[in-house]
């Protein structure tokens, strides 16, 4: 009897062994993506540039040398929604600056009209100066 005690305690002294063992790699390894979590955290400007279309990245551009401190907020927000994956779908220019201007941001984008005069395009303020200066010259 005895003999089989001693096995039976030396079988059960092994499978806690293996039982700690699991559970000390399991928490290295719990701890070691926690870590990676944390040293791979997002920059929310890059991952929303990542959704960007077409002229997104120039009407953010603009909006965050117009009004800096608002666009940071803005695109802390938009971070969160892209995360929580309210927001999956690529964001352009006209609907990120109706987004600005929902909130009151009048975002100023730089345009520029361009005209065919003799099959190349020309400006319009160019165009409509060669005019003056032609009729001026009459």
């Amino acid at each position: 009897m005895s003999e089989e005690d001693s096995e039976l305690e030396r079988l059960k002294a092994k499978r806690l062994a293996e039982m700690q063992k699991n559970i000390s790699t399991t928490q290295k390894t719990k701890s070691n993506s926690e870590s990676q979590k944390e040293t791979v955290s997002e920059n929310p400007r890059d991952s929303l540039i990542k959704l960007l279309g077409f002229r997104g990245l120039e009407v953010l551009e603009n909006a965050e040398s117009q009004f800096p401190n608002e666009t940071k907020m803005i695109i802390e927000k938009l971070f969160e929604l892209i995360k929580t994956g309210e927001i999956n779908e690529r964001l352009d220019g006209g609907k990120l600056l109706a987004l600005f201007r929902s909130v009151g941001l009048n975002v100023r984008m730089a345009t520029k009209i361009n005209v065919e005069q003799d099959g190349k395009f020309v400006s319009l303020s160019d165009k409509l100066s060669n005019q003056s200066s032609d009729d001026g010259d009459e």
